[in-house]
């Protein structure tokens, strides 16, 4: 699907497994590994049900690799940000469900990016920062959007005025991950996960990644009505009469303390 070697793709059955393979480089990002991002999850198969992020090595993402930034004036600026918006919407409002499997750094841009994945797995070795604060320059790839949506303004301000540093237990604690698992785990569990996650039926994993987060954007009496709009929709999927059916009739398992 692309020729970029710091990134592979691979499907496991129905399962799109996207690793950034720039190991030596703590998997940092440049705008090459952003574009083929972009052209992945425009690119899909269509047996995809679900997909996985994960880095190579010791690391998730330490962020933009600075080596690659370029003196620009305030429009080029501009319009190279708004190319890492449109990259990483593609996998928050793509195809599929996206679990990513986070450990070691999840730095910068690296967070940007774990942030527009819908389910995030860390294990022990994770540790999130936000370093352009200290840097002289300002989150570019969407973060002020969602970081703040997963762990609140303050947070973030905090993050960028002093440079502070979360460990993966503070870190799962605050709202950056999900789950929290032993080191050397997480692509496992994000492969569990997505593994179920795939068994949903299509347009309800549609309606929770593209439909709820822009709920929780309007008003409630708006979201009331986007609701009910979706709820009918959903429900009236014959795949979705049939599971239904089936648990009305003894065939699917009910809801049990796990």
């Amino acid at each position: 699907m692309q020729n970029n070697p710091d990134i592979r793709f691979e499907m496991r059955h129905d399962i799109a497994v996207v690793t950034l393979t720039r190991a030596k480089k703590r998997n940092a990002l440049n705008d090459a590994l952003i574009a083929s991002l972009r052209h992945l999850f425009e690119n899909l198969p269509p047996e995809t049900r679900a997909a996985v992020i994960s880095g190579e090595g010791d690391h998730f993402c330490a962020g933009l690799d600075l080596s690659d930034l370029k003196e620009r004036d305030a429009g080029e600026g501009m319009h190279h940000s708004r190319s890492w918006h449109i990259a990483l919407e593609r996998i928050q409002y793509g195809p599929v469900p996206v679990v990513a499997a986070l450990h070691g750094a999840v730095v910068g841009g690296g967070l940007e990016l774990a942030s527009a994945c819908h389910i995030r797995v860390a294990d022990e070795s994770a540790f999130y920062a936000l370093p352009e604060g200290t840097r002289g320059i300002f989150v570019g790839g969407g973060g002020s959007v969602r970081i703040p949506r997963l762990i609140g303004v303050p947070r973030m301000t905090d993050m960028m005025l002093t440079g502070r540093v979360y460990n993966a237990v503070d870190g799962e604690r605050a709202g950056f991950a999900q789950y929290l698992v032993p080191t050397g785990t997480a692509f496992e569990q994000a492969m569990q996960l997505a593994q179920r996650v795939a068994t949903n039926a299509p347009l309800t994993n549609y309606a929770l990644t593209h439909v709820l987060p822009r709920i929780a954007d309007q008003p409630a009496d708006q979201g009331f009505i986007t609701e009910s709009m979706m709820s009918a929709i959903a429900q009236a999927a014959p795949e979705a009469k049939q599971r239904v059916r089936d648990f009305l009739e003894g065939r699917a398992a009910k809801v049990s303390k796990q």
